[in-house]
């Protein structure tokens, strides 16, 4: 796949849960119970025009949920932040 002329590049940080439980009750679990994809970071192409993007704004991403502009942000490449994700598969992962 080619690289898009009109699109600006961009890192996108995709964070999860970080923990299996909601309370951690010993120190020694935390490394245990660590979510180990707690965070993925992908490299995208998006529409132009987020080129001039806001840090006070939110932008929903189509089925992936919705981002704020990171202040790691430069001109040369767009850092994204997931906020809020459109819909919640990690309850019927852990019930497995």
């Amino acid at each position: 796949m080619g690289q898009c002329e009109t699109c600006a590049v961009s890192k996108i940080r995709l964070y999860d849960r970080c923990s299996r439980l909601k309370i951690l009750q010993e120190k020694k679990a935390i490394l245990r119970l660590y979510y180990p994809d707690s965070l993925e970071v992908l490299t995208a192409y998006i529409e132009s025009e987020l080129k001039t993007a806001n840090f006070k704004d939110s932008y929903q991403f189509i089925r992936k949920g919705y981002f704020c502009l990171d202040e790691s942000t430069s001109e040369e490449k767009l850092v994204f932040n997931r906020t809020v994700t459109l819909k919640d598969t990690f309850a019927k992962e852990v019930k497995r």
